[in-house]
């Protein structure tokens, strides 16, 4: 019987997901398929219920679920259980439906491994929402002191401080103004995603030796991106974190490590263009 594998959020359509996740299937001679699954909050009970029955074999969890999903779990561990952030869902052999997270996994994977000298940078994250802890936490385990979050809404940014007390709290009106003050800065909002509003500002007053991860990977380049690499400072967009996230996932389902090679990185890419 085929296994069924999803990935759930609000906006979902621009997901690269089950590109990714069904290119490895092929590959690897898996019986499954991996759709979009569209659900209204009040929906998620019923997903993880699916899961429960083995009507779903798993599921990806993006914006703005990541947090909200935890409730409706048996059990979440790891990443997520310091994080409160799932983003991987599937059945124990026990019958518990349990949740994880491997979106830090995928961002220190991606960039952070890349970072010379990483304990003494100055760190800045720009938003507060779902995928935030995971960036918080990645940037903990890599090494990185200072670590500093600004949000349109403070309350978020206190939220996390009580989660990661080595936390600097920026404020969102002098977010601009303080930008030349960080080594790393992550950008970890909706701002900049297809179809939705970017920042009102450019970068104009940050180090040469930046480097900007933008957690957006569709586009390939937002605006403040582009604008960044025109100025020749080192960018990374969120494919890779994608990749390597999707990897880890792929893993946690089908006991198998996917290879990331040339002709998925190109599929993926043609799609984004």
């Amino acid at each position: 019987m085929t296994k069924k594998f999803g990935i759930i959020g609000n906006p979902i359509e621009h997901s690269l997901s089950p590109i990714l996740h069904n290119y490895w299937f092929k590959k690897y001679k898996i019986d499954a398929n991996y759709s979009i699954i569209k659900v209204e909050e009040n929906e998620l009970v019923g997903v993880i219920k699916k899961i429960k029955d083995k009507e779903l074999s798993g599921i990806n969890i993006t914006l703005p679920y990541k947090q909200k999903i935890v409730s409706s779990l048996d059990i979440i561990v790891n990443d997520a259980e310091i994080t409160s952030s799932v983003n991987t869902v599937y059945l124990g052999n026990d019958g518990t439906v349990i949740g994880e997270n491997t979106d830090v996994y995928g961002l220190q994977a991606a960039y952070l491994k890349e970072v010379e000298n990483i304990p003494n940078k100055k760190a800045l994250i720009i938003g507060a929402g779902g995928v935030s802890p995971s960036v918080i936490l990645s940037l903990n385990k890599s090494g990185v002191k200072s670590i500093s979050i600004t949000n349109r809404t403070k309350e978020k940014c206190i939220f996390l401080k009580k989660k990661f007390n080595n936390l600097e709290i920026l404020s969102w009106a002098d977010l601009e103004q303080n930008l030349k003050n960080f080594d790393i800065i992550v950008n970890a909002t909706s701002l900049g995603l297809k179809n939705y509003q970017d920042f009102r500002f450019d970068f104009k007053n940050v180090k040469q030796d930046l480097i900007y991860i933008d957690t957006i990977y569709n586009p390939l380049e937002t605006k403040t991106l582009k604008y960044l690499k025109e100025k020749d400072i080192k960018v990374f967009n969120g494919l890779e974190m994608f990749i390597y996230q999707g990897q880890k996932s792929f893993y946690l389902w089908n006991k198998i490590n996917p290879e990331i090679d040339q002709k998925l990185v190109e599929l993926l890419l043609s799609k984004l263009k």
